[in-house]
């Protein structure tokens, strides 16, 4: 008896050549008693006719296809993302028949299945393989997921419901498309590609070539940037190495950089450090000085930026944040650079799709080095960019300055399957379709912004231009820990956020809610204004919780509401319930918008394609 199978669904191809019709026939009919097959569809005899029956119905894209051989002269198979195949003999009630390949024509009695893995929905392989040829390969490196590491695989499928049931609103955060997970999981994984285009180390790099060309031109294009003014290396990891390879570029070791402040709604890249610690490998490597919000307004203060840029005399200024719901002054912050001699750099990881939108306003005009990560609201892989003036700018060619930083100074081979999704999310981001979601990103943060007003809640600078907004919870006496802490239990994922006055990253005074996520899953204005009702919610339930802990230290807030006998629970339950029945109605990539794969409500589809 084969072992069993979980996790897949079986389906079946069943082949009508003239000379299998009547065992065709055969089959057909004993198919449903003795197997417990469902007849799905039936075509005409060049095609083939369906039956499927679940197994074991598990959340994942990779599913076991199994095409039922009825003649030899179906032996040459079309298969997409072949992987793990091989042949093998079973009865029509499973039993195995003992044999590799059918060598006999009494096809009532056994038939010859190849198996193969594929993930639905993607383009059949444009490779013939023939059925006795397949397999043959490592168990490890053939098997699926489900097959290889079930551990992984339930990890994966748990993260999946999570991020379904969930209202997502971390602003940096986003749901990525089908195609774009597609080419992060394709073979573009496996080449090694040190250099440039047409200057690798490696060879057999034509295609990887082609691609990073490609991923370039439309980085190019998506922004509106001359490509005789404008360059982009598309090779960073993500955000923070782009921001370094930039400072190793352009900056000496203890050079002078200025940016905004974390607890301002700066970002840890951009020189952090305490009076008692250089946090991060900026501040480590260069000497740094914050510029910071008028507190009064929470608005970028410019006007002591500009005096501080006047004693301290860096040579680098950093524009851009982690945590500001306002557009910057490109033209007084150009303007302050140029009085010092220093470069300006954008840091628009958080708005890059944004700007490629043209809803905020647009740095390059007055910036020389634009940097981003592309996962944000620019919605693609998790990887970086870095824009630079092809003119040399304080007397640095910057294209050959940042190329060298990022290889060989800093990087090695790049991440080609990441270039390559980043190329498909790029070519989105030209379209009509990404304007009206990055328009509807301002809209609803507008709408979610206006009701947490309405709600009596004190807003960072009042209000909001982008896709966040930053909620200052001290007013209330309430911590930003806290109430993240409540709201993950009630199925909605924001985080904890500094705010100007701040003296604890970790037990900091505000949040942080972002809309793109919820709006690539389809919320509108009214969904948000629910949203802000939800949180609302959330915060009364940890102000009611907080008197009610052992103690006054957070570590023992955390503990109190995790037990079992915590006294809120059934409002915190509540809550979550409601949050689930609004998110489960709005789809993520690759489920339904009833949580179902859509792998699996396409294996039909796929299925025809074979043929």
């Amino acid at each position: 008896m084969r072992a069993p199978r979980p996790f897949f669904f079986t389906v079946f191809f069943t082949a009508s050549p003239p000379r299998a019709a009547a065992a065709s026939s055969s089959c057909r009919r004993s198919l449903l008693p003795y197997s417990g097959f469902t007849l799905i569809s039936t075509f005409n005899p060049t095609l083939p006719a369906f039956y499927i029956r679940p197994k074991r119905i598990n959340n994942h894209e990779e599913l076991r296809c199994r095409i039922r051989i009825l003649s030899r002269s179906a032996s040459n198979l079309r298969l997409p993302s072949v992987s793990g195949s091989r042949i093998f003999c079973e009865d029509l009630s499973g039993q195995d028949a003992g044999c590799e390949w059918c060598r006999s024509d009494g096809l009532s009695a056994s038939c010859c299945f190849v198996e193969a893995n594929m993930v639905a929905g993607k383009a059949s392989s444009s490779v013939s393989v023939s059925a006795p040829q397949l397999g043959g390969g490592s168990g490890f490196v053939d098997h699926g997921l489900s097959e290889a590491d079930p551990d992984v695989r339930s990890i994966i499928d748990k993260e999946k419901q999570r991020q379904f049931k969930s209202l997502e609103l971390i602003a940096s955060e986003n749901f990525t498309s089908r195609a774009v997970m597609e080419a992060v999981g394709s073979c573009l994984t496996n080449k090694y590609s040190e250099g440039l285009p047409g200057k690798r180390y490696y060879g057999g790099n034509e295609h990887i070539d082609e691609l990073e060309t490609l991923c370039q031109q439309r980085a190019l294009a998506a922004f509106r940037l001359d490509k005789n003014k404008w360059g982009v290396n598309v090779q960073p990891l993500s955000g923070s190495p782009a921001n370094f390879e930039v400072y190793t570029a352009i900056l000496n070791p203890h050079d002078r950089i200025m940016g905004l402040d974390l607890p301002h709604g700066g970002h840890l890249s951009h020189g952090f450090m305490t009076p008692k610690r250089r946090v991060s490998g900026t501040s480590i490597y260069f000497e740094s000085m914050p510029y910071r919000l008028d507190e009064t307004t929470g608005i970028v203060d410019y006007d002591m930026l500009e005096k501080t840029a006047n004693l301290f005399r860096p040579k680098l200024i950093i524009a851009g944040a982690s945590a500001y719901p306002r557009d910057f002054d490109y033209p007084r912050m150009r303007k302050i650079a140029d009085a010092v001699g220093a470069f300006l750099m954008m840091d628009m990881a958080h708005i890059s799709g944004l700007v490629a939108a043209s809803v905020v306003a647009d740095p390059f005009e007055y910036c020389d080095i634009v940097t981003t990560t592309t996962h944000k609201s620019l919605r693609g892989p998790r990887g970086g960019m870095i824009f630079f003036r092809k003119d040399p700018v304080l007397g640095v060619d910057l294209e050959s300055a940042i190329n060298n930083a990022v290889f060989p100074g800093l990087q090695g081979g790049p991440h080609n399957h990441t270039i390559g999704g980043l190329a498909v999310c790029l070519k989105h981001a030209q379209s009509l379709e990404f304007k009206d979601y990055q328009n509807k990103v301002v809209s609803n943060c507008r709408a979610l912004a206006s009701r947490l007003v309405e709600l009596g809640y004190k807003l960072v600078s009042g209000g909001s231009d982008n896709h966040l907004v930053l909620v200052d919870l001290r007013p209330l006496g309430i911590d930003g820990a806290r109430v993240e802490k409540i709201l993950d239990m009630a199925s909605i994922t924001l985080n904890k956020n500094s705010v100007p006055g701040d003296k604890s990253a970790l037990v900091p005074g505000g949040i942080r809610i972002g809309s793109p996520a919820m709006t690539t899953r389809g919320f509108t204005e009214k969904e948000f204004i629910a949203v802000a009702d939800f949180i609302h919610e959330g915060v009364k339930i940890t102000l009611d919780a907080k008197p009610l802990a052992p103690g006054s230290k957070l570590q023992e807030f955390l503990k109190f509401v995790a037990t079992s006998d915590f006294p809120l629970i059934d409002r915190v339950s509540d809550l979550r319930s409601r949050v689930e029945a609004l998110t489960t109605q709005f789809p993520i990539p690759g489920f339904n918008k009833n949580g179902k794969d859509q792998a699996v409500c396409n294996i039909l589809e796929a299925a025809v394609r074979l043929w």
